[in-house]
């Protein structure tokens, strides 16, 4: 298992220098628990608009065109946050506040989308409704970038699938936690997304208490210049062939998982119709989210026992695209809720186990947010990506059954490319 260390010049004490040593400490369960809650806030604020408000919202706007002004509000939040996600993680590398490197971005995050989510509530216009979503992403991706670096900044490597396992379970009761809001609210989506920003704002407090975040000496901060700041977020493949291929299957796999649920609500109401949409889409996610938690707390510490993490991505990366394929074979309410059961198991042995993977593939400890981010946008580029794909998908090439499908093609591209990962076993 590879691991990264960065030089600490002799004159430095060591306690200064905890921010880039290599971590051996095993994290406290408080510790865990803010971590797990500031997941938890994040999906929130992400998908409770995602999966129902954002829909309802644009149905609203211009019921004739609502897959489109969804497609357009969800893909340009997704862009900014392939730009933020990396950009808040090296700006985090850096931050030298008595804070810690992390947490100032971490409460900043929050304040700027709950204040975002608060705005998209009283959005009556389409391009509104997609400035707000951009700051949502833009606050929430500065804080998920800095709570996802804290990780393999606190976390020891034989830790992490435990840690992992417990992270992928915050985030799924996160987007469980949405679902509820949009079923509970009955189509007032202005209350839904004031829920959301509670939930976030709330979620970050117990880490921010406890949060473990040592700070970075100055004299440990590289001299900044712009051409090796944005340099730095290109990592050569031929360098780091290993991060490249991580990269692509997380990619793949979530291109997959985006394109199964994207846009779930409208599947319910158009092709299954079902009765309430919204409750439909609260069931579906609450059968997810309990096998996704189930799954990623036996898998995490699972494969931290065996020492392997090749043979769980690449099984669960499979059973995410079997998913599709159930989606696309048996479009009825039962089939449904089979796919419902086999995407939460598939994705949350996959969340746990690929995100410990991921952290064992980083070039360099100095960059960890930096590098995270870039594995991060293997996970946003997939809403851009899909979101268009799905849109073709359903109005010009043979509607769900195509889309479905083309998921499940797409997921098992991304379980083969994993056995190109070399030093991970």
């Amino acid at each position: 298992m590879s691991q990264s260390n960065t030089p600490v010049p002799p004159d430095v004490p060591r306690t200064t220098a905890a921010a880039l040593a290599e971590p051996t400490q095993r994290v406290t369960a408080r510790w865990v628990t803010g971590l797990v809650l500031v997941n938890v806030g994040i999906n929130a604020a992400f998908f409770g608009p995602i999966n129902v408000f954002i829909a309802q919202q644009a149905t609203g706007i211009d019921e004739a065109n609502k897959e489109a002004i969804a497609s357009l509000v969800l893909g340009c939040g997704a862009a900014v946050s392939l730009v933020a996600n990396p950009l808040f993680g090296a700006l985090s590398d850096r931050t030298v506040s008595g804070y810690g490197r992390r947490s100032p971005w971490v409460l900043s995050g929050a304040i700027l989308a709950a204040a975002a989510l608060l705005a998209m509530s009283g959005a009556t216009a389409v391009a509104l409704l997609v400035l707000f979503w951009c700051l949502v992403q833009l606050g929430a991706n500065a804080a998920y970038a800095a709570i996802t670096a804290a990780i393999p900044d606190r976390v020891p490597v034989l830790q992490r699938g435990g840690v992992g396992g417990l992270a992928a379970l915050g985030q799924t009761a996160g987007i469980l936690l949405g679902a509820v809001f949009g079923a509970v609210v009955s189509g007032n989506f202005m209350v839904g997304y004031w829920l959301c920003a509670a939930a976030l704002l709330l979620s970050v407090l117990p880490y921010l208490f406890h949060r473990n975040d040592p700070t970075l000496p100055r004299e440990l901060r590289p001299p900044f210049s712009w051409g090796n700041f944005l340099r730095g977020f290109w990592i050569s493949p031929a360098r780091h062939p290993d991060f490249a291929w991580a990269w692509l299957t997380r990619f793949l796999v979530n291109v997959c998982n985006q394109l199964t649920i994207v846009y779930l609500i409208f599947f319910l109401t158009d092709v299954i119709k079902h009765e309430n949409p919204a409750l439909g889409v609260l069931t579906l996610t609450g059968i997810y989210a309990v096998l996704v938690m189930i799954t990623a707390v036996i898998a995490g510490p699972w494969s931290d026992r065996v020492g392997k993490r090749k043979p769980f991505v690449i099984a669960s990366s499979a059973m995410i695209a079997l998913a599709g394929l159930t989606m696309a074979f048996f479009p009825v309410w039962t089939g449904a809720l089979i796919g419902a059961a086999i995407l939460g198991i598939g994705f949350g042995a996959y969340q746990a186990v690929d995100f410990a993977l991921l952290t064992q593939v980083l070039p360099q400890a100095a960059d960890r947010g930096k590098d995270m981010g870039v594995i991060n946008v293997a996970a946003s580029l997939p809403q851009v990506f899909a979101t268009g794909l799905a849109y073709l998908a359903v109005t010009q090439f043979g509607g769900y059954g195509t889309l479905f499908t083309t998921a499940a093609v797409i997921g098992l591209l991304g379980a083969v490319f994993v056995v190109k990962i070399k030093s991970v076993r």
